[in-house]
């Protein structure tokens, strides 16, 4: 009888050729889940290009595209992105690809959620090989993505597109590669120094598109390195020199601030976000609350569970170290808010994330597992509240604001009126509260109607309190646009004419005697007597 011999080459030919077809297939599933679990983020939390930033930076877009396009108080249309290269990287897009700015916007806002969710992916395939663990952390995170940070005045992420929509998917990348770099599974010398590469690659494009955001995913990176080594001391020691950098650079700014403006001071209050003595208890309770959590596996075995410890760890570390550094310089009454300013507080952005996407593993892994109902039971009970919030956010407007289809809101109604009624030289003076008014859901009249306005108080006076230079001007304008549908003509005229103001805009239910051209139930848009 014959005997087969299977010689050593053959064996190691064919385990290669069966590690090859198993990393395909768990590539193939991993894209799979991610690209269904972003369908569903976007189907849960719908798309609202105009409002909010959204409407901000689409007006820095557009102005970069055509620069003849605000030909009035431009300052208010270029300030906001001066330290990104976003609005310029969206217009070249834009500009080259030959599509649709409102679709390419769509497209950029997808791609980065999907984006989001594959980092998320990808960290987690370091911490855990149960793969009910790693589909029930990136599901939970694709249906809490626009849950608010505490009280930074930030989500998860937006249901627009800003720069922060791509320097998220970057912090999480370069997380995913300093702990490939330094990691303790079995990989290839190139693998880590691949993962090296990717951290700081992806530190680079986050601090083109968002510096402030990508200083503090530099500054989440130092600490899960240190806390990634297996030297106690290392981790001790370099964590507190890091800590007590940060400290003293808060020091150094606030000790050699400019003096600031009445004007200027005046814009900053408008930011009350900015300071952690304004939050609300349950905003300071969305600081407390994620971190006791997190402590929980910060507490695990470092031998045994190292990636999810550090991570852990580093999300306990640096949101704390922001606390501090909020309470010593960021303070109301300090004698600059220069510290208040770079608002510290926002680094929770990765600790809200990194709490989902632990609870996330844990609810898969030891509670759904491969219970197909109670996945079904559990996320479609959170994707309903998360719906609902974001009913309740733009109750006024359509779920999915398509590129193309047509508006339910009357305020972007009537905003498309202008745009296809009015000059484009004209100046358009608006209540200076007019982004907060019943119906209006934070619609961007700029970016919609691509007419020049007034600053208003509530966008704009974030632009003037982030430039001082801009500060004098926006204050000088907000008395002529508090309560402007409030007024009566006479006190429009007084305060709009020195300021060249040919259209107003009003809630439907002013009073006037102007000559109104367009109205509906929720606003009415009028031209000034003196300026026909």
């Amino acid at each position: 009888m014959a005997t087969l011999i299977v010689s050593p080459a053959t064996t190691s030919r064919d385990q290669a050729s069966f590690e090859i077809e198993r990393r395909r297939q768990e590539r193939r599933i991993s894209i799979g889940v991610v690209t269904a679990l972003a369908f569903f983020a976007l189907a849960v939390h719908g798309y609202h290009p105009y409002a909010e930033d959204g409407g901000i930076y689409i007006v820095g877009i557009k102005h970069t595209l055509f620069p003849s396009i605000y030909p009035q108080w431009t300052e208010f249309t270029v300030s906001h992105p001066r330290f990104s290269l976003f609005t310029v990287f969206i217009a070249a897009l834009a500009k080259f690809s030959h599509v649709n700015l409102d679709v390419l916007l769509f497209v950029v806002h997808f791609i980065s959620q999907w984006l989001t969710l594959f980092a998320a992916w990808c960290l987690m395939s370091l911490c855990s090989s149960r793969q009910a663990e790693k589909i029930g952390a990136v599901a939970l995170l694709a249906t809490w993505l626009t849950l608010p940070v505490a009280g930074t005045s930030i989500l998860l992420m937006d249901p627009y597109v800003t720069a922060r929509s791509i320097s998220t998917p970057c912090s999480l990348f370069a997380l995913y590669g300093i702990l490939l770099f330094q990691s303790r599974l079995s990989l290839p010398q190139t693998k880590r120094w691949q993962g090296l590469a990717l951290c700081c690659g992806a530190l680079i494009i986050a601090a083109l598109m968002h510096p402030l955001m990508a200083a503090y995913a530099l500054g989440w990176v130092l600490i899960l390195g240190l806390q990634l080594s297996e030297d106690k001391k290392v981790r001790d020691l370099g964590t507190s020199g890091l800590v007590f950098l940060a400290l003293l650079l808060a020091w150094t700014f606030l000790k050699n601030a400019p003096a600031e403006t009445q004007a200027h001071l005046q814009a900053e209050m408008t930011r009350s976000y900015w300071f952690l003595s304004n939050w609300t208890w349950y905003e300071k309770v969305g600081i407390v609350a994620p971190l006791i959590i997190l402590a929980l596996f910060a507490s695990q075995n470092f031998e045994r569970k190292k990636e999810k410890v550090a991570l852990a760890r580093m999300a306990i570390i640096c949101p704390l170290t922001a606390v501090i550094v909020s309470l010593l310089f960021g303070r109301i009454n300090s004698s600059s808010h220069i510290v208040a300013w770079l608002q510290p507080l926002r680094i929770l952005q990765i600790t809200y994330i990194l709490l989902a996407l632990f609870l996330g593993a844990t609810l898969g892994g030891y509670f759904l597992k491969r219970e197909k109902g109670r996945w079904l039971i559990v996320f479609s009970l959170l994707a309903s509240i998360m719906f609902f919030a974001e009913r309740c956010t733009f109750p006024d407007s359509a779920h999915f604001e398509f590129p193309g289809s047509t508006p339910r809101n009357q305020w972007v109604k009537a905003f498309l009126w202008v745009k296809s009624n009015t000059p484009k030289q004209a100046l358009f003076a608006l209540d200076s509260d007019y982004i907060i008014q019943s119906g209006e859901d934070a619609q961007n009249f700029r970016a919609i109607s691509e007419r020049s306005s007034l600053p208003d108080s509530i966008k704009d006076g974030g632009d003037a309190a982030n430039n001082s230079k801009l500060a004098s001007a926006w204050a000088q304008v907000q008395k002529a646009q508090k309560g402007l549908s409030e007024k009566s003509d006479f006190q429009r005229i007084e305060g709009l004419k020195p300021l060249g103001v040919n259209w107003v805009i009003l809630r439907g239910d002013a009073k006037t005697d102007f000559s109104c051209f367009y109205r509906n139930g929720a606003v009415k848009i009028c031209q000034l007597p003196f300026n026909k």
